[in-house]
């Protein structure tokens, strides 16, 4: 039963539709999720309930399809990943977005997730943020774009990459909780980050660093421009 750490039960029943998709981030998705899942009803939502492999080869085992994933539910959250390109222009993974995206009381991304999401039209004159690599992609897709760890837009809500998910996770929950139940979940995991090098953000890792970086990414933030820059050729073309 969902509780709200104020030894009741939780007044009302919040659902949570996580989309995992082939090459997701694990910790884009795990972040948010450890944040929610005390305090909501989680569905892990993908195409088919086999396994699905994240893109360091975890596997995150579904618990309903896009078919079976309740009509309504209150946050349409999705993660980033090495996959988003392929993500952003399937077509049943955007048919689920925009159905439910319609009538979600938030729609959540974490890293790419906000540009998966964008394909979507789910985007459209917010403001978000996501993976500093792909910032500029946002703008391609009809989003305004805003460097930051947590964007809120109504409702939208967006998070940077990868370990902003536990910023954004906790965000969200007070939102859908209360910053009590938040600042009580903050500190059952212990986030209390004291990282060993101040290189979390291109401004802070200086050139070579960032240089590094941008060559691991290999070819994903080109694919992924590529994939907005036809989504949005299609959407233009009528």
């Amino acid at each position: 039963m969902e509780q709200d750490f104020q030894g009741t039960s939780a007044p009302v029943e919040i659902h949570v539709a996580m989309l995992v998709f082939p090459g997701f981030t694990l910790l884009d998705l795990v972040g948010p999720q450890t944040t929610l899942s005390f305090h909501t009803t989680v569905h892990l939502v993908a195409k088919t309930l086999e396994p699905v492999a994240c893109d360091s080869g975890i596997k995150i085992v579904p618990t309903c399809t896009l078919v079976d994933c309740p009509q309504y539910v209150d946050v349409l959250f999705v993660p980033g990943g090495f996959g988003t390109a392929d993500a952003m222009e399937d077509d049943e993974t955007i048919a689920f977005l925009r159905d439910r995206g319609a009538r979600a009381r938030f729609v959540a991304s974490v890293c790419t997730g906000s540009l998966i999401q964008a394909a979507a039209g789910l985007l459209e004159g917010y403001e978000a943020t996501t993976y500093w690599a792909h910032l500029d992609i946002l703008s391609i897709l009809g989003a305004k774009p805003v460097s930051k760890r947590v964007v809120i837009d109504r409702g939208r809500m967006s998070g940077g990459g990868v370990t902003a998910g536990i910023d954004f996770g906790l965000s969200l929950l007070a939102e859908l909780r209360g910053e009590l139940t938040a600042r009580t979940m903050q500190l059952l995991m212990e986030y209390d980050p004291t990282p060993p090098f101040n290189c979390g953000n291109p401004a802070d890792a200086g050139p070579e660093v960032t240089a590094q970086a941008k060559a691991a990414l290999g070819n994903a933030v080109d694919l992924t421009r590529a994939a907005a820059h036809r989504i949005r050729a299609k959407a233009t073309a009528g």
